[in-house]
């Protein structure tokens, strides 16, 4: 259920960026999206890379699960620094408080078989406070300079 229910979400935030995309005339990167396939060799790699250690296991799908997460927490942070667009610091900031509430599902998961997840993309304690407080289950940030 973990990954039928991030999967869902994940949906939610693929259309909040498309809305940013319409909204400013921007070219849509992935208008001919094809799954798995990423035009930037990079993610490309990245992709190929973590399908095959998340296909080994259960854990290994929840590790990677909490992986993309913790870089996705961390590209967003990265953008976040440097937007002054209110209307991307809004988008931003939802998708950053959804991958934290992922990311806590995940090292859940995780910690629930015995294991544990130790972040590889973003601070140590910024980490923890995360898997330390509740899931932000409140509605959408609007404030553009909101801080977790």
């Amino acid at each position: 259920p973990i990954f039928r229910n991030i999967a869902e979400s994940e949906q939610s935030h693929m259309d909040a960026t498309a809305f940013i995309i319409r909204r400013y005339g921007l070219v849509d990167p992935i208008k001919n999206d094809v799954p798995g396939v990423f035009l930037n060799p990079d993610l490309q790699e990245l992709y190929d890379t973590l399908t095959i250690t998340g296909e080994k296991s259960l854990l290994a799908a929840l590790t990677v699960g909490a992986e993309i997460e913790d870089l996705d927490i961390y590209d967003l942070g990265r953008q976040l620094e440097i937007s002054d667009n209110a209307d991307l610091r809004i988008v931003y900031l939802n998708l950053e408080k959804g991958s934290r509430n992922h990311l806590r599902s995940f090292y859940g998961q995780i910690t629930r078989q015995g294991n544990s997840y130790l972040a590889r993309h973003i601070d140590a304690a910024y980490f923890k406070r995360i898997i330390d407080s509740d899931g932000e289950r409140s509605g959408v940030i609007t404030d553009p300079y909101y801080r977790f």
